[in-house]
């Protein structure tokens, strides 16, 4: 079956194209033509207006919706969490399983493999720890925390479905283990650690190639002491990670790392927890209970606890600062597609990709989500 979509601005991945028709079919981008040559064969979807983007992609998703994938490390509840965030424009994501008991990283794991052969939003995974800087742990238990071994390189490897994103400190581990991880398939990122710039940028050096949530848990730029922050800044081969939810980091920094980065260099994240994309107000975080009070989650000694948004919360927001349209939407589409390999298959619109795709109104309020060409209710 094939649709036109009219009526709307197209995002493509890069820049914003007027006056064009976006033909669908059956479930797949077949082109982007200008209106007067749009084909007359098909059903016509007329949007009045707004803009059309790629589906959202998030790297680092915990939980959604009332679930949290280290309590529930099960495809059913991957799948409870993809849909959570799925009806916030995320068509593509990264479950995401932090440091625990290596019992819950491992059914994350196989979880994560099971969900792949039902569903297509499920890219593969996101393990943010233990291999971490009890230093910089955030709200990771310490008790968990270890070295990472060439034993946990062949057995990541092994369990490998899809992408692997990696979390690492990268002054708890070797060049040469970030060596051999990123030889085994595996992504890294550098985070949760009080590295000076010179262990990090041996770690980029090695094949790491992001940072993850930057400014938050890791070792920040000074004049003499650039840290971890200082060396994703300066280094374009990283990409970083960034919680856009006016908690994490302040509009100043956020701003500064633009205009480090680009909108090539930023990847949205959400950090989502299970309070984001509709889910109480309260949850259990391995036996920590952690509370949302104006959109900020903590424990009860106030360390931050990951985030109580949705990738079109972290949209949104950008856009409140004054980011350009384009820019925020690369930073929430492309830009993660590049960090983790798939910017040949998502994150834009182009032939061939895969038709899930967003539709914002002229305010950036969410209108609809369209996955695989059809819109979801």
């Amino acid at each position: 079956m094939k649709q036109i979509f009219v009526g709307a601005d197209l995002f493509d991945g890069e820049r914003i194209i007027k006056d064009h028709a976006l033909v669908i079919e059956d479930g797949f981008i077949k082109a982007l033509v200008p209106f007067s040559e749009r084909p007359h064969d098909s059903e016509i979807i007329d949007l009045a207006g707004g803009i059309l983007s790629p589906g959202f992609i998030d790297i680092q998703v915990n939980g959604g919706g009332g679930t949290l994938l280290n309590e529930n490390p099960t495809p059913e509840g991957i799948g409870a969490i993809a849909d959570a965030h799925r009806r916030f424009g995320t068509t593509a994501l990264l479950p995401t399983v932090i440091t625990d008991h290596q019992k819950i990283i491992d059914d994350a794991l196989q979880a994560t493999r099971i969900a792949r052969e039902k569903r297509s939003d499920i890219l593969g995974i996101h393990v943010e720890g233990p291999f971490i800087d009890v230093a910089k742990k955030g709200a990771h238990p310490a008790n968990h925390v270890r070295p990472l071994t060439d034993a946990d390189i062949h057995h990541l490897a092994e369990a490998r479905s899809g992408v692997l994103l990696l979390t690492v400190a990268p002054n708890k581990v070797t060049p040469d283990q970030i060596t051999a991880l990123t030889r085994a398939g595996i992504h890294v990122s550098l985070g949760h650690s009080n590295a000076t710039d010179r262990e990090a940028k041996a770690a980029i050096d090695a094949g790491a190639r992001a940072v993850t949530h930057l400014f938050n848990a890791m070792s920040q730029c000074e004049g003499r002491a650039p840290g971890l922050v200082g060396a994703a800044l300066a280094d374009p081969r990283v990409i970083c990670g960034l919680i856009a939810d006016g908690h994490h980091v302040a509009p100043t920094a956020i701003l500064a790392a633009l205009a480090a980065k680009g909108a090539k260099g930023i990847a949205l994240i959400s950090d989502a927890m299970p309070s984001a994309a509709g889910g109480p107000d309260h949850f259990t975080l391995q036996g920590r209970v952690v509370r949302r009070q104006n959109k900020k989650l903590t424990l009860d000694d106030g360390t931050l606890a990951g985030a109580d948004i949705t990738m079109l919360d972290a949209v949104q927001y950008m856009l409140s600062l004054g980011v350009p349209l384009a820019d925020t939407l690369k930073m929430a589409t492309q830009t993660p597609a590049r960090l983790i390999g798939l910017e040949d298959k998502i994150g834009a619109l182009r032939p061939g990709y895969p038709a899930d795709i967003v539709h914002l109104g002229p305010d950036h309020r969410l209108l609809g989500v369209f996955y695989g060409g059809k819109r979801l209710d």
